[in-house]
């Protein structure tokens, strides 16, 4: 199933970055887009079409658009003035290969594009699909993605509390994830209360995925990982692993996994697809 949805992917940015002239912001934005990765966002775009029963080749653009928005996050976080890293994916981070100045506007770029997709492939042509294209927006924007980014830098600078780490994650993290299954359930008219549930899935997810990632910062290498390891140490940043320790991050780990793994239960249809990645995420080694 996951690298299944992985090749479909791929080919998506393939032939997406094929249509495009032949430039140095091309060149730039697609350089990020191909390093690989798990393709986390728009597998579960993917996983959540097929759940509500949608027909997955109409949200092949919705799964490309949130894996632009995921990848420009990376590009301008790994800049000098974010997190200042020189890997990712196992390769040198956009800003080493094109510079800062170029790294910056192919992340503005792979944003605006990604919009540019919603809204040509949904936000014009029903209701639904602008509802969609919205929720996205607003999951990416001030008060989900970027919000977090905001509150991650500043505990670089303090010891954050449980609650406040917890809406770091549930912003950086845990919004873009949940809106990747969000907007499907939107699009294709499932009931409120199936929406906030698979919201409030995705939001748990998020926070799952992201303790295991503060688990793996310290426990893995740069070459399973694909990036710098210890950084967050470094910074002083608070995180999990910071805050209560490993064997107590990984408990919560699978705390957060057994809520998540509840949730799915008390939807009436067959979510055993989410309920096998959820359980391969806390499981992961990069």
């Amino acid at each position: 199933m996951i690298s299944r949805n992985k090749a479909i992917i791929d080919d998506l940015i393939l032939n997406y970055f094929r249509s495009l002239p032949e430039n140095k912001l091309t060149e730039s934005m697609a350089y990020s887009m191909n390093l690989g990765g798990k393709r986390l966002r728009p597998s579960l775009v993917l996983l959540s079409s097929r759940l509500f029963g949608g027909e997955e080749k109409e949200v092949y653009p919705m799964a490309l658009a949130m894996e632009m928005i995921h990848t420009y996050s990376l590009i301008h976080d790994d800049l000098p003035a974010m997190d200042d890293d020189d890997l990712r994916r196992g390769k040198p981070t956009n800003h080493k290969v094109f510079g800062e100045a170029s790294a910056i506007l192919a992340g503005d770029a792979l944003l605006n594009e990604a919009f540019t997709i919603l809204l040509a492939n949904y936000g014009v042509k029903s209701r639904e699909g602008a509802e969609a294209a919205l929720f996205i927006s607003r999951a990416a924007g001030r008060e989900g993605m970027i919000l977090g980014q905001v509150h991650d830098l500043e505990n670089e600078k303090k010891r954050a509390t449980l609650e406040e780490l917890v809406e770091c994650h549930n912003k950086k993290t845990g919004e873009l994830i949940a809106a990747s299954l969000t907007a499907p359930a939107i699009l294709y008219r499932a009931e409120k209360d199936e929406v906030d549930k698979i919201h409030t899935f995705g939001i748990q997810l998020g926070l799952a995925f992201q303790i295991q990632d503060d688990i793996l910062d310290r426990t893995s290498t740069k070459e399973v990982l694909g990036k710098s390891i210890g950084k967050d140490g470094a910074s002083g940043k608070s995180t999990y692993v910071e805050l209560f320790g490993i064997e107590k991050s990984r408990e919560m780990a699978r705390e957060v996994t057994d809520s998540c793994l509840e949730i799915l239960s008390t939807l009436d249809r067959d979510t055993r697809e989410l309920a096998e990645l959820t359980s391969l995420l806390l499981n992961r080694t990069y």
